[in-house]
């Protein structure tokens, strides 16, 4: 697990593919890994990766084709920069969000402007995935915890303060930039909890019928 506050940009120094997936190398940047473990959890652009070979600076991963299918991932270039986050321990502030590094899809991003000091983002998600993003809610977009400010249907956007425009790659994300996206795990789990028995039965989600069943209309 993560809290989406990323520690560094780390950068990707090679990538070795195998049998149909691949093992990426990431120098780690200002972040060392002198506490970490062979096997412990790594946040790569939001993606959890498991440290398979490790050094002070750098570690390798092992990327699978799921892994590949549903993250950005599947188009990473030797010299990439990426957001590095260490899973997170009992003592860690949790300043973020809880985060899975379970990738849910890919979005785009469709605007950026300069909002004061800020810049302000507007990306479109997947239609799949537009159901989960509330305003006001969190999401996790390259392993960044952020609050969105506005929705339109698949389209939302967020506030990047210049610490997070300074501290992670969003900055160099342009107008047609892919993006890896994690909805909240609340908002999965409430619907999962919402169909109930149905849950086996049902795949068309929360429905205003489901709503009803379960109390939420008078």
């Amino acid at each position: 697990m993560f809290t989406g506050i990323i520690l560094a940009i780390g950068k990707i120094t090679t990538i070795e593919h195998r049998a149909g997936d691949c093992r990426l190398t990431v120098n780690t940047g200002k972040l060392a890994l002198t506490d970490a473990h062979i096997g412990d959890s790594i946040s790569v652009n939001g993606v959890c990766l498991t440290a398979v070979e490790l050094g002070a600076y750098h570690f390798c991963a092992d990327v699978s084709n799921e892994t590949l299918s549903r993250t950005i991932l599947s188009t990473a270039t030797v010299g990439a920069p990426v957001n590095l986050e260490l899973a997170l321990t009992p003592s860690t502030r949790m300043g973020g969000h809880i985060v899975s590094g379970h990738v849910d899809g890919i979005g785009k991003l469709i605007e950026k402007k300069a909002d004061g000091r800020s810049f302000r983002f507007k990306f479109k998600a997947p239609d799949n995935l537009a159901k989960y993003i509330a305003e006001k809610g969190s999401i996790c977009i390259n392993g960044i915890s952020l609050t969105v400010n506005e929705v339109n249907g698949p389209e939302f956007s967020v506030n990047i303060v210049p610490h997070t425009l300074q501290e992670t790659t969003i900055g160099d994300a342009v107008a047609g930039t892919p993006v890896n996206l994690e909805v909240d795990l609340l908002a999965r789990y409430m619907e999962r909890l919402l169909q109930g028995e149905a849950a086996a039965k049902n795949h068309g989600g929360i429905t205003e019928e489901l709503l009803q069943k379960s109390g939420f209309f008078g």
